[in-house]
C-alpha cells in the first residue's frame, strides 16, 4: 500500500480535539474547584511552573505525571479524580469525589487541595466553587433545598439538557471563600452526560470571573479618560482659535495622542480577552438549552440583568479610548498641517527677505567696484605720469596734456582688470 509522509502537525492537531475529555460522574457526587491565575502578565508566565506545581499535588498521592509540555491532564489521586487545565491565563483544577456531604457546601470538601501545597501556587485563586450533585427521583423537594442553601435575590435555577437536570447558584462567595452550585439528576441521566454540565458551570463560573477583569480595568482607567477628554477638548478649542502659539499645542496634542496610545497598548489584550470570555459565558450558557424551574431566573436571565451591564460598560470604555485615540490624532495631524503651513510663510518671507539683503549687497558690490576702479585708477595714473612725463617732455607735451591722455587709458584697463579677477572668481 502506497503511502505519504504526513504532516508534523496532523497528529497534534487531531490530539487537540480531544485532549480535554469530560469526565464521567454518577451521581451522587461531589465536585471542589479551584482557579488560579498570575496577577500580572498572566499569559506570558511560565508553565513549566504550573506543571511543577501539579506534580507536587500528584507526588502526595503517588500518581503518574504529565507528559512534557503537556495542557490537561486526568487521572487518580487516592480516592478522588483531578482534573488539570492549562488555559491561556489561568490554570483550574477540579476535584471530583463519590458521596456528598451531610452539610450541604461543607468547606471541609475543599481540603483535599493540602493547605501547605495552595500556598506555594504560582499565582492566585481567581475563583474557587463547591459543587453539590444529588439525584432527584422527583423534583418536589428542590424548591426547599434551594431556599436554604442559596440567596433567593440572586439565585439563579432553571432545568437543562431537555429537563434531565435542574443546575442552580447564586454566584456569591460564602464565608469559606467558595461559590456554591448545586445539580439534581434525574437517575436515568448518564455519567459522562453529568460531567458535561458539571464541567459547563465551572467554565461559567470562570469565563464569568475572567470576563470581569475587563470592568475592573475600565473603572480603573475612566477617571484618567474623563480628565484627558478634557484636555482634549481644551486643546481642540484652541485649535479653531488665533492661537498664538501653535507649536506649543501641537506639543501638548502630540502628549495626549502618546499617552491615549499607551492605554491602548496596556487595556487592548485584557478587552480583547473581556470580549472573548463573554462570548465563551453566553456560549456555554446556550448549550445547556435551559427552561426555567418554579419560576425562577434562569443563568441567561441572570447573566443579561447583571452580567451582561457589566460587559457594555467595557465595550463603552473601549469603543472611547478608541475614538479619544482617533480624535487626538486627527487634532495633531490637523495643527500639524496649520504648523506647516505657517513654517512655509514664514520660510517665504525669509527667503524673500534674503532676496532683497543680496539684491541690496549686490549693488553695494557694484558700487565699491566702481569706487574701487577710481581708487586705483587715481593711483595707477599717478605712477604711469612718473614714467610718462620725462618720456613727453622732449616732444614739447605738457604735464597736463600727458595726465589727461593717461587717465581714460588707465581707467580702462583697471576696469577690465577688476572686471575679469570678479569672473574668474565666480
Amino acid at each position: 500500500m502506497s503511502t505519504i509522509r504526513d504532516h508534523d502537525l496532523r497528529y497534534p492537531l487531531a490530539n487537540e480535539l480531544h485532549a480535554r475529555p469530560f469526565p464521567a460522574l454518577k451521581a451522587p457526587c461531589r465536585a471542589a474547584f479551584l482557579a488560579v491565575k498570575r496577577p500580572v502578565d498572566a499569559a506570558a508566565r511560565d508553565r513549566d511552573l504550573d506543571r511543577a506545581h501539579l506534580i507536587e499535588l500528584l507526588d502526595r498521592f503517588g500518581a503518574p505525571h504529565p507528559q512534557p509540555g503537556a495542557t490537561h491532564w486526568f487521572g487518580e489521586i487516592g480516592r478522588h479524580q483531578l482534573k488539570w487545565e492549562n488555559h491561556t491565563e489561568f490554570v483550574t483544577y477540579t476535584i471530583f469525589g463519590p458521596g456528598v456531604a451531610d452539610r450541604p457546601f461543607d468547606a471541609a470538601t475543599f481540603s483535599v487541595f493540602p493547605q501547605d501545597w495552595l500556598d506555594r501556587a504560582p499565582g492566585e485563586r481567581i475563583t474557587s466553587a463547591l459543587i453539590r450533585i444529588e439525584v432527584a427521583k422527583d423534583r418536589v423537594a428542590i424548591p426547599d433545598k434551594l431556599d436554604a442553601w442559596f440567596v433567593p435575590e440572586s439565585l439563579a435555577a432553571s432545568e437543562v439538557l431537555d429537563g434531565e437536570a435542574v443546575m442552580a447558584g447564586d454566584f456569591r462567595i460564602d464565608p469559606a471563600g467558595h461559590m456554591r452550585f448545586a445539580l439534581f439528576v434525574r437517575p436515568e441521566m448518564g455519567e459522562r452526560r453529568t460531567g458535561r454540565v458539571v464541567q459547563r458551570m465551572c467554565e461559567i463560573e470562570t469565563y464569568k470571573t475572567m470576563s470581569m477583569l475587563g470592568l475592573a480595568r475600565s473603572r480603573h482607567i475612566s477617571p484618567r479618560l474623563g480628565a484627558i477628554d478634557g484636555e482634549l477638548t481644551r486643546l481642540m478649542a484652541e485649535m479653531s482659535g488665533d492661537t498664538a502659539l501653535p507649536e506649543a499645542t501641537l506639543r501638548d496634542l502630540l502628549k495626549v495622542s502618546a499617552e491615549l496610545e499607551t492605554l491602548l497598548t496596556r487595556t487592548s489584550f485584557r478587552f480583547g480577552a473581556t470580549t472573548a470570555y463573554e462570548a465563551l459565558v453566553h456560549q456555554r450558557i446556550g448549550i445547556l438549552r435551559e427552561t426555567r424551574f418554579g419560576g425562577r431566573q434562569t443563568f441567561a436571565e441572570f447573566m443579561m440583568r447583571r452580567f451582561d451591564p457589566a460587559m457594555r460598560t467595557v465595550k463603552a470604555t473601549e469603543a472611547r479610548l478608541a475614538s479619544m485615540a482617533d480624535r487626538a490624532t486627527r487634532a495633531a495631524n490637523l495643527l500639524r498641517t496649520r504648523v506647516d503651513v505657517e513654517r512655509s510663510a514664514q520660510n517665504q518671507a525669509l527667503l524673500a527677505s534674503m532676496d532683497r539683503r543680496a539684491d541690496l549687497q549686490l549693488r553695494l558690490q557694484h558700487t565699491v567696484e566702481g569706487l574701487s576702479v577710481v581708487a586705483i585708477s587715481y593711483y595707477a595714473v599717478n605712477l604711469a605720469g612718473y614714467v610718462a612725463y620725462p618720456l613727453l617732455e622732449p616732444a614739447g607735451m605738457s604735464k597736463a596734456v600727458a595726465t589727461a591722455i593717461l587717465t581714460p587709458l588707465v581707467v580702462l584697463l583697471v576696469w577690465a582688470m577688476i572686471r575679469r579677477i570678479r569672473k574668474g572668481m565666480r
